[in-house]
């Protein structure tokens, strides 16, 4: 649901959302009192909030809330970046912002969303991991963006300035950081292994001492990593 009172910025995050199939909007509302009549009977997933409106600005009504969905904050005010993180905002975007930054803090609710994080984790057919398994996330590369499901994710590889996704019918190069695929996949489903190398769990065919299998690519295990890669295979 979109919540701010500039009728722009609902025709602008509508027009963002449309080019994401995984989305779906279901609700606009132009003020705070709106969104908790709508709230009242319907639960969501995810609201863009604005923070500047009338009657009762956007951190207040967040802080009513008892069951709280994702919130991504959309608002023309820096200032209140610390205050919006403090009650875990997803993410806080600036605006004007590009469709380039939307589908960053797109990307990263996609990875969170309703899933289980912990130190040893292993990949079972449970509804969240299954869930998980079957959503899309964008990928900047070749001047594209690349809509690609989790599920097709082989391995991440680092390479100098760049990162190579392998996925199950080729690669895609792109400048993300792998610390951002790190941050940003969910550890339930992917593992740092090596300090150039991230791994889907439920790709992994074998592992020795010094590294493990994906089909064909055989992945070095750092040091740094080999105690998480023995809890996981335990």
């Amino acid at each position: 649901m979109v919540i701010d009172d500039e009728p722009i910025a609902h025709r602008i995050i509508e027009e963002y959302c449309t080019n994401l199939p995984h989305f779906k909007l279901v609700n606009h509302s132009y003020n705070a009192l709106e969104a908790m009549q709508f709230l009242a009977t319907n639960s969501v997933d995810l609201m863009f909030l604005d923070i500047n409106m009338p009657k009762l600005s956007g951190f207040d009504f967040l802080k009513t809330l008892t069951i709280k969905p994702q919130v991504i904050v959309t608002t023309a005010y820096q200032e209140f970046a610390l205050e919006g993180f403090e009650l875990n905002v997803s993410d806080y975007l600036l605006k004007p912002f590009s469709f380039e930054r939307f589908l960053k803090a797109a990307n990263k609710i996609t990875a969170e969303s309703k899933l289980p994080v912990g130190e040893h984790q292993t990949v079972t057919d449970s509804p969240d991991n299954i869930d998980a398994l079957n959503q899309r996330i964008f990928i900047k590369g070749d001047k594209a963006h690349h809509q690609i499901a989790l599920n097709d994710i082989l391995y991440i590889e680092a390479c100098g300035n760049y990162c190579l996704v392998y996925c199950r019918d080729g690669k895609i190069v792109t400048h993300e950081k792998i610390s951002q695929f790190e941050n940003d996949l969910p550890p339930s489903l992917f593992m740092r292994v090596h300090k150039s190398f991230i791994v889907a769990k439920n790709k992994i065919n074998s592992v020795s001492s010094a590294q493990l299998k994906i089909y064909e690519a055989k992945i070095p295990i750092g040091q740094t990593y080999k105690k998480a890669i023995t809890e996981f295979i335990k």
